[in-house]
């Protein structure tokens, strides 16, 4: 299958330049973050999820649904090659409550290959929205937080911190390599995250997406609202208004 760029491209509602650089690749993150929702509801309602390009496609642009990290980053992954970008799929374990990390391909991230090497990920919901230099061991600073990548090993760990806090400290995101890995080698954990009652994506429904200036989040009936660092929450009172915030705040029609 050849993918429909320009379709692609409309659902991300992104119109600007195509060079293949930096910026290009940049703004494409940030235009899928903020219209691509991060979100489970194929888990809660119990819709299969293949990995296959062409039902990747369908769903996330055709059908105008979101997804989580494998499905929206395997698809973003092959945007940016029909865009002529060398792109590598990445294995990473995310941090667990009791300090360590998943297993091998609990996350899928990718690495983009510009002049230098760069992190890319529109699939961990609330994240960075612009690439991050590979082999830079400083803070990385956008939209009010920093981000940092650290050697472990051979490993490279990412954190995060929000510098609107009163007291801002790095927090570990997750844990990955560099080496190179194909889409059927995630379908192992595709399948125990969208079946396991381990699995977080089992516990609750969630759909979350940036917006300019913050982010709008719905976890089961609780809507939030974030804007500059403001945070407003509130409970829906039924399915009913669960389904129109969908509708209203994501583009989803269930």
């Amino acid at each position: 299958m050849t993918m429909d760029v320009q379709t692609y491209l409309a659902r991300i509602q992104y119109q600007g330049s195509l060079e293949p650089n930096l910026q290009t690749v940049s703004a494409l993150q940030t235009a899928h973050m903020r219209t691509v929702p991060f979100e489970n509801l194929s888990v809660y309602y119990k819709q299969p999820i293949t990995l296959s390009e062409e039902a990747l496609y369908q769903k996330i642009v055709l059908q105008q649904r979101g997804g989580f990290c494998y499905e929206l980053n395997g698809l973003f992954a092959w945007l940016l090659r029909s865009l002529g970008y060398r792109v590598t799929m990445l294995s990473a374990g995310v941090i667990t409550d009791d300090g360590g990390f998943g297993p091998e391909f609990d996350h899928m991230t990718l690495l983009v290959h510009l002049d230098e090497e760069y992190l890319v990920d529109v699939g961990f919901g609330d994240s960075f929205q612009a690439p991050l230099r590979i082999n830079y061991r400083g803070e990385q600073s956008q939209g009010g937080m920093s981000y940092q990548l650290s050697a472990a090993g051979e490993a490279l760990i990412l954190s995060e911190k929000n510098n609107r806090d009163e007291n801002p400290v790095m927090q570990t995101q997750y844990r990955f390599t560099l080496a190179s890995h194909q889409m059927k080698e995630y379908e192992g954990m595709c399948q125990y995250h969208q079946t396991s009652p381990k699995s977080h994506f089992t516990q609750k429904r969630i759909c979350s997406r940036a917006t300019e200036n913050g982010r709008f989040t719905l976890s089961d009936l609780k809507f939030i609202a974030t804007e500059d660092g403001a945070r407003n929450e509130r409970m829906l009172g039924s399915e009913e208004e669960f389904k129109a915030a969908l509708k209203e705040y994501f583009n989803i029609n269930l």
